[in-house]
């Protein structure tokens, strides 16, 4: 009987990679999905799953903190509610990086403070970088 090493872990044999009869079932290769995914069972659609929404939680974490930063310089009436937006997204999908979602929800509602203290001091919105 032939065998080949796959892994360190377990050894297919020439039985188990023959192609099952045609409208017959074919036999389940033990540890495959394991080996497939890197994860046991069925919870591996989930892991995968729930990895690419925690990328993307974290990616708005991180959006958010760069557009609050940003807001307080330029566009604060658009990039501070966007980041508070966006920190609150990430914070709801249970983001990794909870300091910088929390950074960008304070640097957002930091950006609306400087809007409100620029209209009260000039009366108007507008941005003078020429001096």
């Amino acid at each position: 009987m032939a065998s080949t090493l796959t892994d360190s872990t377990r050894r297919v044999t020439a039985t188990d990679t023959e192609a099952a009869p045609l409208g017959s079932t074919p036999a389940r290769v033990p540890g495959a999905a394991e080996h497939a995914t890197g994860v046991k069972g069925a919870k591996g659609v989930k892991a995968g799953a729930s990895l690419a929404v925690g990328r993307e939680a974290d990616g708005l974490a991180v959006a958010s903190f760069v557009l609050g930063l940003v807001g307080l310089l330029v566009f604060n009436l658009l990039l501070g509610p966007t980041a508070i937006v966006m920190a609150f997204l990430a914070l709801a999908r249970r983001t990794r990086r909870r300091g910088r979602a929390f950074l960008g929800l304070a640097l957002g509602v930091a950006d609306l403070v400087v809007l409100a203290v620029l209209i009260t001091a000039n009366g108007t919105a507008a941005w003078s970088l020429g001096g």
